[in-house]
């Protein structure tokens, strides 16, 4: 419960390690003189908390190789970073500190990059030792990573957990979608790449309560690409669907805000929204809920819903909460009182000033997840799981990022998505089309997935060159 919801959204509280290791009883007057070779946490008593927490925020924009735009010249192979990742764990940060850093084996800047953090250009050109801080919390977060379990390694591993587990948590991202022409978030024509012209300092700030309360145009002006427009599900939500049918499926929690789990068929009680859906609205200022299909025409039309509880209300208290134009003889017929509220605008009869905005109940930054997502999985899930899918989410949303860590530490993880995710150790890693990879282990389980959209493709199947247990999964050409 506590290692959920008192984390905050950039994860735990980070110990700043001791890179250098050195002798207490150096003398000032030697460190001076060698700067590289003081400790981080000499250097660290120099940094104010500021410039600290900068280097977690930039830790986070880092963690994920695939997105650099390029290669830092010195940059560890892939090869290399798997290797040193593994011998930290192996011999602890002690020991590979001195291996690495005080051997003069590899610089800090370099050895960064192992830990998938690109090297900043605000310290190009600084000594060494300038990137210790940066070095230091990688480190630290990667001792903090879920250990891979080494008995699960292959394709058939994957396939034998899937028949023999019967409380099946499945936890789902936009990925699962994108088939469907849906959009993702975070890939690079994902929804936030699009939303440039918006000005805003962060394209997620889309999403942010705060942002929304002040300004909900902004988020209105979007909506019209992310609100389902079709009931349509695709073939990975039909996978979900004969887990259910199985009787394998124990939870299906889902980021996404489309409901098309429950036009599949996934049970309700079988089923955490943890991000909310369309399913609903409610108002802002006076909780007045309504079913999403009532302001589905301002949605599409990226206008601002009001909430009509409010306006009944200031029509009610007027003059207080409308604004009348008066007509030659001071009278105003109820007939153009009523249309001029349906047609409102600043030029016409009846102008409300203060209803409630409609907000589709979706959970945006700085809002609580829905108190069932913690309810069940501490309470009910985390002591029947027996084996956890993840699919088509870079789980890089707190704190359904934090699921994966929290669950025992022996069960087995699949991670099923187009990019890989770096900064959790599943056991196996599948890569590609969420849809082409659920269907080829059905495939190999002899399961029938039925689905208007499965194709009898080819699929060719490859480790990934330097991983023990990443795939790669392609359609081969006819």
């Amino acid at each position: 419960m506590d290692g959920l919801y008192t984390s905050p959204l950039k994860g735990p509280a980070i110990e700043i390690v001791d890179l250098a290791s050195k002798d207490d009883s150096d003398d000032e007057e030697k460190r001076d003189d060698n700067p590289d070779d003081a400790s981080l946490e000499e250097l660290e008593d120099g940094e104010d908390d500021d410039q600290l927490s900068m280097y977690e925020d930039m830790l986070d924009g880092m963690l994920d190789r695939s997105e650099w735009d390029e290669e830092p010249i010195d940059t560890c192979t892939v090869e290399e970073s798997f290797a040193f990742r593994k011998r930290l764990r192996l011999v602890g940060e002690d020991e590979f500190i001195a291996e690495t850093i005080e051997a003069g084996r590899i610089s800090a800047k370099k050895l960064c990059t192992a830990f998938g953090i690109k090297p900043p250009p605000l310290l190009d050109g600084q000594p060494d030792h300038k990137y210790y801080p940066l070095l230091g919390l990688g480190i630290t977060r990667e001792l903090s990573k879920r250990v891979k379990l080494p008995e699960f390694s292959t394709i058939d591993d994957a396939v034998d957990l899937l028949k023999k587990s019967s409380n099946i948590i499945v936890l789902t991202g936009a990925g699962i979608s994108t088939s469907l022409g849906i959009p993702d978030f975070r890939s690079k024509t994902g929804l936030y790449s699009q939303l440039e012209h918006l000005g805003l300092s962060e394209p997620q700030e889309v999403f942010d309560i705060s942002i929304f309360r002040e300004d909900p145009t902004i988020f209105y002006s979007v909506a019209k690409d992310i609100l389902p427009s079709t009931r349509k599900f695709s073939p990975t939500h039909a996978f979900i669907k004969l887990l259910q049918d199985k009787g394998k499926l124990l939870t299906n929690f889902t980021q996404n805000i489309d409901n098309l789990e429950s036009h599949a068929g996934i049970l309700p009680e079988k089923l955490i929204q943890c991000h909310g859906s369309f399913a609903t609205a409610t108002c802002v200022e006076c909780g007045y809920r309504v079913k999403c299909r009532e302001i589905y025409n301002d949605l599409k039309a990226g206008r601002v819903a009001r909430c009509d509880r409010c306006v009944r209300t200031l029509r009610q208290s007027k003059p207080f909460g409308i604004k009348r134009k008066r007509s030659t003889n001071g009278a105003t017929s109820s007939k153009k009182k009523r249309q001029s509220y349906e047609d409102s605008t600043d030029d016409e009869d009846y102008d409300i000033v203060v209803a409630g905005v409609m907000k589709p109940d979706i959970t945006f930054f700085g809002e609580d997840l829905p108190e069932t997502f913690h309810d069940r999985l501490v309470q009910h899930d985390k002591n029947l799981v027996d084996l956890v899918l993840v699919i088509g989410t870079s789980l890089k949303v707190a704190p359904v990022s934090e699921v994966s860590g929290f669950l025992p530490a022996k069960t087995p993880q699949i991670y099923i998505s187009r990019e890989p995710c770096q900064h959790i150790d599943f056991d196996i890693e599948l890569l590609g089309e969420c849809d082409t990879i659920v269907a080829e282990l059905c495939r190999r389980a002899g399961w029938n997935l039925q689905h208007e959209m499965m194709r009898d493709d080819d699929v060719d199947v490859q480790l990934e060159k330097g991983y023990e247990s990443r795939y790669s999964f392609t359609v081969k050409s006819a």
